[in-house]
């Protein structure tokens, strides 16, 4: 089974690359049909991957046709030229294959967090979130790992202009024990939130520094029917492992 699990992805990274290859060089807008034609690749599984290459911009579709798109020069950009979003969604991707649980990236919005790459887990009961969503930081692992990095100053401001409203019971609405909590995020260097904002939704979360400067934080959403202790190390071990590839790139 692990062999044919291993054939079958073998030839779809192979077919993918065939199809990129064929569009590029035709240097003509393509239908399906004629890929498949000179590919040998049956339409119902070309289709699939005609999506996806769509979807990330590796092709443009014109009606029927296809052509390279926009996503082929960023391969070939230069690091400083990618965007922060665009630097992360291949590694939040990978966090959510490797966990099947939704994971995202947020970065600070004012008081706020807002994701600008998010994956949700394929698992029939799941948590998502919509990029561009703005949610307050308080109840939230994002937020309460951004919220650990704040010095005295800028954190006596945040509890100055910010109400600490309940969206649960399990809410944190006091300064004092919302306080608490990051001093022990601080120790741990995860933030955790157990349906603070949304019922039987578990967090993790970990923020990310590069060249010395805060620039968001990770986090997994995870059902609590399926939040285990093997589960947690599991997202926390691969929640710093992903921070250090950021961190280190």
């Amino acid at each position: 089974m692990a062999n044919d699990t291993h054939s079958s992805s073998v030839k779809s990274a192979t077919r993918t690359l065939d199809i990129i290859e064929y569009v590029v060089a035709a240097g003509r807008p393509l239908v399906a049909q004629e890929i498949s034609n000179a590919l040998g690749i049956p339409v119902s599984s070309l289709s699939y991957l005609l999506s996806t290459l769509a979807e990330r911009d590796y092709l443009q579709r014109q009606g029927r046709r296809y052509t390279p798109g926009p996503g082929l020069e960023r391969l070939q950009a230069k690091s400083g030229d990618f965007t922060l979003a665009e630097r992360v969604a291949p590694l939040v991707r990978t966090l959510r294959v490797q966990l099947d649980e939704t994971t995202s990236f947020w970065v600070q919005s004012g008081w706020n967090v807002e994701p600008i790459a998010t994956e949700s887990s394929e698992q029939a009961l799941r948590y998502a979130v919509e990029t561009g969503t703005r949610l307050p930081m308080h109840p939230l692992a994002s937020g309460k790992a951004l919220l650990a990095t704040f010095g005295e100053q800028q954190l006596a401001r945040y509890f100055a202009e910010v109400k600490l409203d309940k969206f649960t019971p399990a809410t944190i609405g006091s300064e004092a024990k919302l306080r608490k909590e990051l001093e022990e995020i601080r120790e741990t260097g995860f933030a955790r939130t157990d349906e603070e904002y949304s019922l039987g939704i578990t967090g993790i979360g970990r923020v990310v520094t590069i060249g010395g400067e805060v620039v968001g934080a990770l986090s997994v959403a995870i059902p609590k029917v399926r939040f285990d202790e093997a589960l947690e190390k599991r997202a926390m071990d691969l929640l710093q492992r992903t921070a250090g590839l950021l961190e280190a790139g």
